[in-house]
Formats: C-alpha cells, sequence, structure tokens
C-alpha cells in the first residue's frame, strides 16, 4: 500500500547559535523524535540559558532559531524560553495550536523531562538533567525500533523480528501468522479534518492496537497508514479471531480531535506461514494480498 499524500512538509532547519550543536554536552535539550521529513529525524537543538539567546523561536518564519516548513505551521508558531531554572513553551497564538504530551496548551507550560512537544508534524523530545547526553543516546536508539509518533515498531525491526521468527517456527513446527491491515480513506480524513487529525488517528489506533495484543506478538507501523501484526503460535483462525476483535474495536472507538468525531475503520488481511512461503517477503505479500481483497470487496472487513 502506498503512504499517505503529504501535504505538510518540513524541510529546512536554519543554523543558528542557539540552534543544532550535536557533539555538545551536557546541557538541556530539545531532539526531533517524529518528522515527516527523514533527514531531522535525531536533530538536536541544545538551549542555550546565556542572556540574550534564552528564547528560541520555533516557526517558518526565518527569524526563528528552528524554522520549520508545513501548512500547519505558522510563521510565529511558538517558543521556549527560560524562566528562572525552567523551560517553558509558549504557543505564539499559532492556527495549529501547540502541544505537549498530546494535549493542546492553552497558552504556555513549564516543561519536565521527557515532555513531547509536537509543532504541526515534527514532535521533539525534551531532555534534561545531569544525564541528558546519555539520555540522547538512548532516544537515538528508540528511533532505530520505535516510530516516534505511533510507539509502534518501525518496519526494520519487523522485518528482523519475522525472519527470527519464521526460523523458530519451522525449527519446532510451530504456527505463525501474520496481518496486514490499514485505515479505511485515510487520505479523505487529512484532506477533511487535517493532517494533524491524521496523526492523531494514527496514535489512537496504535493505542488501541497495542492494549489488545500479547507481549511476544509484535505489532509495527509498516508504511504511512498502513500496520502489521505479527503472531508467533498463532494459527489462521486465532489470528482472524484478534483480527476481527481489533476491526471491531476501531469502529466502535471514537477518535476526536479538537472536539470533531472522525469515523474511522480498518481493512484487514491475514495470512499463515505456509511450506510455499520461502522467505518472510512471501508471508507478508500473501496478508498484503488478503487485504486488497478486503478493500476491493467493501473495507471495513478481514479476509484471510
Amino acid at each position: 500500500m502506498n503512504e499517505q499524500d503529504e501535504k505538510t512538509r518540513v524541510t529546512t532547519i536554519v543554523q543558528k547559535p542557539v540552534a543544532e550543536e550535536p557533539g555538545a554536552a551536557g546541557g538541556d535539550c530539545l531532539v526531533v523524535i517524529y518528522t515527516k521529513e527523514p533527514t531531522l529525524l535525531g536533530k538536536r537543538f541544545v538551549l542555550d540559558s546565556t542572556p540574550g539567546a534564552s528564547r528560541i523561536g520555533i516557526g517558518r518564519g526565518a527569524e526563528n532559531q528552528i524554522v520549520l516548513e508545513g501548512d500547519s505551521v505558522s510563521r510565529r508558531h511558538a517558543h521556549i524560553e527560560l524562566r528562572g531554572n525552567s523551560w517553558w513553551v509558549v504557543d505564539d497564538n499559532s492556527t495549529n495550536g501547540t502541544y505537549v504530551n498530546d494535549e493542546q496548551i492553552r497558552r504556555e507550560l513549564g516543561l519536565t523531562n521527557g515532555d513531547r512537544v509536537k509543532v504541526g508534524p515534527t514532535i521533539f523530545k525534551y531532555l534534561s538533567g545531569q544525564d541528558v547526553e546519555a539520555q540522547y543516546h538512548e532516544e537515538i536508539y528508540k528511533m532505530t525500533i520505535i516510530d516516534g509518533l505511533t510507539g509502534a515498531h518501525v518496519k526494520r525491526y519487523l522485518l528482523e523480528s519475522l525472519d527470527k521468527e519464521i526460523i523458530r517456527a519451522r525449527r519446532h513446527v510451530r504456527d505463525l501468522s501474520f496481518i496486514m491491515f490499514d485505515i479505511d480513506h485515510f487520505k479523505k480524513i487529512n484532506d477533511f479534518h487535517g493532517h494533524l487529525a491524521g496523526d492523531h488517528v494514527l496514535k489512537e489506533l496504535a493505542r488501541i492496537v497495542q492494549a489488545r495484543i500479547r507481549r511476544d506478538e509484535v505489532f509495527a507501523r509498516y508504511g504511512g497508514e498502513e500496520f502489521a501484526l505479527l503472531l508467533p503460535e498463532t494459527n489462521l483462525e486465532g489470528a482472524r479471531a484478534l483480527a476481527e476483535g481489533l476491526r471491531e474495536k476501531v469502529e466502535q472507538s471514537r477518535f476526536i480531535f479538537q472536539n470533531e468525531n472522525i469515523p474511522v475503520t480498518i481493512s484487514m488481511g491475514v495470512a499463515m506461514l505456509a511450506d510455499s512461503h520461502k522467505t518472510s517477503l512471501d508471508l507478508i505479500k500473501a496478508a498484503d494480498e488478503k487485504l486488497y481483497e478486503a478493500k476491493r470487496s467493501g473495507r471495513n472487513r478481514v479476509i484471510s
């Protein structure tokens, strides 16, 4: 499946004295943990507490220390400022709001270590304390296995896990199932409600799925609005039952963003490892073909 058509882009970082210093040791900082522009992922912005440099603007305008381009980013969207010994995020009357830990702030909010600040499609993580350098490297590691928006595993981690589970399943003659699913008409959600609403739907969907799977099952964002589930020691009947339960739960859930209820359904394809599957890609293809069949036959259904 193709990733969603993205209109919102983050493309440019203007280098200013207060901004990125990748080699700097210590000091509070903002780290980009999610972005629509891959080259920005993992960027670190050290928060300079020296006089005259303790206000960091974020927005589309070139006067900002952190410049982000995108339809949902205002020219002067927000800023980070030092008050006493604490950093605060302040929304500068932006059109689409500034979010901290998924909640839109009314005007301003003091930051604590680990807070996630969202401006448009970009998510920063605020790191503070004596072990900032260690925290930073931990975040960089997490980015290799966890999707910053949804908290699901990334595609690379899924593929590595799938290869291992196929070897284990064949060695011990155990069942292994795989589910592919995506959000029905996701482009329409983005077009009608906006990309920030689309991000909210992705995050809430991931939360629903994560609450209903076992620890040994791997849930991953495969790409865009498409997700996958790897189910060790699960036969086709069990995988289909799980998929149907998830489909019903999503359809019954309320996805509310900025007081708007967004109807959401998913289509799901289910496959089980067979002797004819020579590689992991063969199993993925089998599930993906069932997903296409589910979408062709009307969406909001499970095909196995």
